[in-house]
């Protein structure tokens, strides 16, 4: 538990306390959820075709659903790091960035500069960090959870945005897995087929890095 909980979870005051465990239990709903809405349109599909094979288009029109369903979950879970555009000056953008390199290391450093998020190692797995949402790769990387959660202030450039969230997020994780939106929880892969090219080597690095943490938590 933090010292000092995000005061912004007093605007959040209904929601319980992210955890681990929360977040599993989360997990499994998400799952639950996409199984009941894809498994009727296959069951469909099939029963159709076994019925009437001259239904074949209508049978493959409801395995299309089936197929479209999950992809625009993901597609909305991507979209919170989707890159925005910026209305600070160039010059701001620039000093930002720079400011928000003195808050991690050489690595995180050197990803942010290739893909426009920060890698950042937690308790509940490895946080991927963007102006405007977070990815959470849960240990094992086969997990992704996508936070929607920005900044309250247009006019700030990127790296300040992410150094802010970047900061909550040091100072109570949990409470900033609160705060946040959830946008989505599901299959990696799912997830970086609708990230754009460039962010899709940040969650290789975070999938890498939180197989790493699932190790070390091993007996």
């Amino acid at each position: 538990m933090a010292a000092e909980p995000l005061p912004e979870l007093a605007a959040v005051h209904w929601r319980p306390r992210a955890d681990a465990r929360r977040l599993d239990r989360t997990s499994m709903l998400w799952t639950a959820t996409t199984v009941a809405h894809v498994v009727p349109f296959i069951a469909a599909g099939i029963v159709l075709f076994v019925v009437q094979p001259l239904a074949l288009p209508v049978s493959l029109a409801s395995f299309a659903h089936a197929w479209v369903i999950p992809e625009l979950y993901a597609q909305r879970g991507a979209n919170v790091v989707r890159p925005k555009a910026s209305r600070a000056p160039r010059d701001a953008e620039a000093r930002s960035v720079g400011l928000l390199g003195d808050l991690v290391g050489h690595e995180a450093r050197a990803l942010h500069a290739r893909t426009g998020l920060v890698l950042e190692r937690g308790r509940l797995g490895v946080w991927l960090v963007g102006p405007a949402g977070a990815l959470l790769v849960r240990m094992g990387g086969r997990r992704v959870v996508c936070y929607c959660v920005g900044v309250n202030d247009p006019a700030l450039p990127s790296g300040d945005r992410i150094a802010h969230l970047l900061l909550a997020l040091r100072a109570d994780e949990e409470g900033f897995a609160t705060v946040a939106n959830l946008a989505f929880s599901g299959a990696r892969w799912r997830v970086r087929r609708r990230l754009a090219a460039a962010m899709r080597p940040a969650l290789d690095a975070g999938a890498a890095a939180a197989r790493r943490l699932d190790t070390r938590a091993m007996p």
